[in-house]
């Protein structure tokens, strides 16, 4: 009998390749995007201590967001960007998390350059 690997197994399979080469540090922190089927959720780690810098969601009652779409996306990487630089963090590591880098994850990742993060 043949065994399908799922899809999110290969994800995490994907991740794990990405991870080994991206770390964050103080001076330039890790910024991770999650995509799940409704929601997306970004956060800039700095991985020497493992603690979480900014964070933004479309869970957030506040941002009023619909989800995970691309037009969703563009906002939610606008308002990490902001954030992200009220704390004077400008410069970052994408860590896409094993995702295809298009879609939603495009669209953020190019909204939050836009807004003043490099990567």
């Amino acid at each position: 009998m043949i065994h399908k690997v799922s899809r999110n197994e290969q994800r995490k399979r994907r991740h794990l390749r990405i991870r080994k080469k991206i770390f964050g540090t103080p001076q330039r922190p890790r910024l991770c995007v999650y995509k799940s089927l409704k929601h997306l959720h970004a956060q800039i780690i700095d991985d020497t201590v493992g603690h979480t810098l900014v964070a933004a969601s479309t869970v957030e009652k506040e941002l009023n967001l619909k989800g995970g779409t691309v037009k969703s996306a563009e906002v939610l990487g606008r308002i990490l960007a902001e954030r992200a630089l009220a704390k004077g963090i400008t410069t970052v590591v994408f860590d896409r998390a094993g995702y295809p880098y298009h879609g939603v994850i495009k669209a953020f990742a190019e909204a939050s350059r836009k807004a003043g993060l490099k990567f």
